[in-house]
């Protein structure tokens, strides 16, 4: 379906702001997340908050893709829409943290059906030689989102009320919701198909098992405990059921003949370690630049802008180029830069000027902003309208694995080498190590804790956590450096637009 006439530009509008509300409300809560567990309690249960929507979110982008190419985009669109908003404002009247996870869970179950669904309808609507534009923007406001998210969120905690963190989800959703009932209009023809629901439970119940060991082992459980030992179990187990069932459905939720096509398989790999390479530089130079520099969330945040802005320049260019190069060559254009940018932020110290960080940021949103484009267009290249709702889903779910597995073991490094710092610093001075204040490196992110702090221990105590932030970095080359490999097995397809008839084909680059 190609749509036409003046209409259209609402639908993107609305599509455009529900991207941004879906895809900017985690790290927006992340930010919040001192002040809303100082103001319920429940710090051991924190946690929860952030993965119920995770995983929520994640198990159900493949299921509602799957159900939008069985019965039609605007229905589970719209359905997404409202759940998200409920979920919203069940978030904003929370006075519990057990409640708020509950409620977070609702968020997630929105937010599957959300971002994955609007990138298909882009496809649906738009002829070929408008999608590489198209393409171009919506992946610019979803690196947007990556970065004024934690900006936004500081912002809202500092000077009106963590609640509004949720509250202010319901006037875009609302604006979303009018644009999209009134003005996309659909084609009734759908293709009726069987749903896999023993895949999708096993499917869910895989992350829901990983996501928990991931983020409670080595933290309230022993690695070797019972309880992470038997998620981990339990993750094997129901992820080597949910692949036999795969392959014996008539209509799986993630088709595994997908994979066949070489562009497909490779840019969602590649998603998977881009995800993983990009949160380590979204979550950890805030924290550089609060606990090492000094400063409030708000102005940390702040400073994100240069890689906001690199991101999105790239997202467009990127859409753009897919005319005129190869998907792999843009996208080795994309991996060199962002390698340049990873190994310049492994050589930060406390002495390294803001210019210098400033200059890192922008090459890293430069290299990252090519990506939120670029492999969105290739996952769905290939597909028709029957199967685009899938590709797109489980593309978007595999790069939101690589952002939950990057934040959680990259998070995993950074703790375990500030605390070895922090031994190494203090190993001449006994008792310090008994403050639990140490033990974290959030606490040293507030001016208030740093003013009780002594000059010569806040100067160790910044070095460490300099140090432990380097380090991660490091080892953020590692998923970087498999994307780089893995851009080769994207194969030489490209968009090619044919002047006289305005036709594209699948061509290969020259």
């Amino acid at each position: 379906m190609v749509a036409k006439g003046s209409k259209l530009g609402f639908v993107v509008a609305g599509l455009l702001f529900s991207i941004l509300m879906a895809s900017m409300d985690n790290t927006i809560v992340v930010t919040a997340m001192g002040t809303i567990v100082g103001d319920l309690g429940g710090l051991e249960n924190f946690v929860w908050v952030v993965s119920a929507y995770m995983v929520a979110e994640m198990a159900g982008m493949p299921i509602f893709g799957k159900l939008s190419d069985m019965y039609g985009r605007k229905r589970f669109f719209i359905f997404g829409l409202i759940v998200f908003m409920v979920g919203s404002a069940l978030c904003g009247t929370a006075d519990s943290i057990v409640q708020l996870g509950i409620y977070r869970a609702i968020q997630g179950i929105g937010g599957g059906a959300l971002v994955p669904i609007a990138f298909t309808i882009i496809f649906d609507i738009f002829p070929p030689e408008k999608r590489g534009k198209m393409g171009g923007l919506f992946g610019a406001v979803f690196g947007l989102s990556s970065i004024f998210g934690p900006l936004l969120g500081a912002y809202i905690t500092d000077y009106i009320s963590w609640h509004w963190v949720f509250y202010i989800n319901l006037p875009l959703g609302i604006l979303s919701l009018i644009l999209i009932v009134l003005f996309y209009k659909e084609s009734p023809v759908h293709q009726k198909q069987k749903i896999d629901w023993l895949g999708a439970i096993t499917l869910i119940g895989a992350v829901v098992c990983l996501m928990f060991a991931l983020e409670l082992g080595g933290q309230k459980y022993d690695w070797d405990s019972h309880f992470i030992l038997s998620l981990f179990a339990g993750f094997t187990i129901l992820s080597i059921v949910f692949l036999y069932v795969e392959t014996k459905v008539d209509e799986p939720i993630i088709s595994f003949n997908m994979f066949k096509n070489r562009l497909f398989a490779g840019s969602t790999i590649v998603a998977l370690l881009y995800g993983a390479a990009f949160m380590s530089a979204t979550v950890y130079i805030p924290i550089f630049i609060q606990g090492v520099y000094g400063g409030t969330a708000t102005n940390s945040g702040l400073l994100l802008l240069p890689m906001m802005f690199g991101s999105v320049v790239t997202a467009q260019v990127g859409g753009f180029l897919t005319s005129k190069m190869s998907y792999r060559n843009i996208m080795i254009i994309s991996a060199v830069i962002m390698i340049s940018g990873l190994i310049l932020l492994s050589s930060l110290t406390p002495e390294t000027s803001r210019v210098l960080l400033t200059i890192y940021m922008i090459i890293i949103g430069f290299g990252v902003g090519f990506s939120f484009s670029v492999l969105s267009m290739a996952a769905i290249h290939n597909f028709g309208m029957n199967q685009r709702g899938s590709a797109t889903s489980t593309s978007n779910f595999i790069r939101s694995l690589g952002m939950t597995l990057g934040v959680t073991i990259l998070g995993m490094i950074q703790r375990n080498d500030f605390q070895n710092q922090l031994e190494k610093a203090f190993s001449n001075v006994e008792g310090i190590l008994k403050n639990g204040s140490f033990h974290d490196s959030r606490a040293i992110l507030s001016e208030a804790a740093r003013t009780q702090i002594p000059k010569p221990i806040l100067d160790k105590v910044i070095d460490a956590l300099s140090s432990s932030i380097v380090h991660t970095f490091m080892w953020a080359l590692v998923p970087a450096g498999l994307a780089f490999l893995f851009i080769f097995l994207m194969g030489n397809e490209k968009m090619v637009i044919r002047n006289t008839k305005k036709e594209v084909k699948n061509v290969s680059a020259n």
